[in-house]
Formats: structure tokens, C-alpha cells, sequence
């Protein structure tokens, strides 16, 4: 069976939101979780041309309260002043994280890449899904794909799951959103967000947000 390339599926539904602008002249409307502003940061600059997006920070899985809020107090400051994110509101979901260790429990020790990080990309892929769904959203997506340690491959297929499993459950699928396909790392993607994140000054983080992730982190420093 042959592989579905990610990025050519994304580049033909940007084809239809064009097509979609010039017949109607109306943006479609797109809910993106984003994990952080400097993975925000060059997906906007990608997508605000062609739909009219909102930003959901739902992430249950950060271990402090104190790094959720200096994420998201980042993302408020990149849609002031970046010219292309200017119009793109920002959605703060609930700080959960019982929800995340929940989900973790059993498989703390496992290895960053592994089965808890495919059930964390599920976890904020669903609630995204279900904001979307209850809000009339044209589409939803994540930009957790630009990062070169989160698979691609899995956060779509997480993606076209739960859009599948909405519209075998609905009565109605017009109300149901599309999921947006992404590899936002392609064409240079992660090196633009880090040149966006030197333009803007924006905080960067060196782990994914989850205490699991900075465990590691600590212990790759305190080996060298």
C-alpha cells in the first residue's frame, strides 16, 4: 500500500480554501492547537493567507503552570505584532494536566517518540477536534508536525481518525470539520520558525512541555 504524502494533501486543500475565497470570498475557518509560539509561528505565516484561523492552546501534558502561561502569554504577543498573525484569536483551553497523567500512568519511563507521546498527540488532537466541532469550524489541525521529534505520520493519522469517527457518529455531517493535513517541518518549515522565533525575541523552550520530556532533558545535560 502506497504511503500518503502528507504535504501534497495539504498543498490540495489549500487548492480548495483559494477556490473556496474567490467563489465565496470568505475564508474557511481553521481551530489549530498549537503547543508554543515559535511552532506556531511559521504555520501562521503559512496559513493565514488562506483561512481565517483561531489558535487553541490546550496543553494538559506542560508540568508547570508557569511555563502554560509563559506559552501562551507568547502567542498573545505574537498576534500583536507580526503583520500576518494580526487577525488570528487565540483560544486558551483548560489547564488539565491530571488528564494528561491519567493518560501516562504505567508508561513513565518510556522513551520520548513512543506509545505515551502517540496518546498525547491524541489527547489535544481530540479536545481540538471537539472545540471544532461544537463551534462550527470549516477545519482543525495541530502545528505539533513542524517539530522534527514529534512523527508526522501519527498526528495525521490521529487527524483523519477522529474526523472519521465524527462523521460515523453524526446525524448530520455538514456541521462536521475537516481535519487540515500537515508537515509543517517541509520546505524548511522548522528552520523558519526558528528564524521567526530570533525576529520576534520569543521565548523557546528545550523540551516539549511534560515532565517526562525535561527528565530527559536534565538528563542529556548532566551527561555531558
Amino acid at each position: 500500500m502506497n504511503e500518503i504524502n502528507y504535504y501534497q494533501e495539504f498543498e490540495k486543500q489549500i487548492k480548495n480554501a483559494d477556490a473556496e475565497i474567490e467563489s465565496t470570498g470568505r475564508k474557511p475557518t481553521l481551530l489549530l492547537q498549537a503547543c508554543c509560539c515559535p511552532c506556531s509561528s511559521h504555520c501562521l505565516e503559512v496559513l493565514t493567507s488562506h483561512f481565517d484561523v483561531t489558535v487553541f492552546f490546550y496543553n494538559p501534558n506542560i508540568d508547570e503552570v508557569e511555563e502554560f502561561q509563559k506559552r501562551l502569554d507568547e502567542l498573545y504577543r505574537f498576534t500583536k505584532e507580526a503583520d500576518f498573525a494580526l487577525d488570528v484569536k487565540v483560544v486558551e483551553g483548560p489547564y488539565e494536566p491530571e488528564v494528561f497523567y491519567a493518560m501516562a500512568k504505567g508508561r513513565e519511563d518510556l522513551p520520548e517518540r513512543g506509545e505515551r507521546c502517540y496518546d498525547c498527540y491524541e489527547l489535544r488532537l481530540r479536545k481540538t477536534a471537539e472545540y471544532a466541532r461544537e463551534h462550527g469550524f470549516d477545519y482543525f489541525s495541530t502545528t505539533l508536525s513542524i517539530s522534527p521529534y514529534k512523527v508526522a505520520r501519527w498526528i495525521n493519522e490521529i487527524g483523519m481518525k477522529l474526523e472519521s469517527d465524527m462523521r460515523e457518529s453524526a446525524s448530520d455531517i455538514d456541521g462536521i470539520p475537516s481535519f487540515l493535513f500537515s508537515d509543517f517541518k517541509k520546505k524548511n518549515g522548522y528552520k523558519r520558525s526558528i528564524e521567526l522565533s530570533e525576529e520576534y525575541g520569543l521565548y523557546r523552550q528545550d523540551y516539549c512541555g511534560c515532565v517526562y520530556s525535561r527528565r530527559d532533558r536534565d538528563m542529556k545535560k548532566n551527561s555531558v
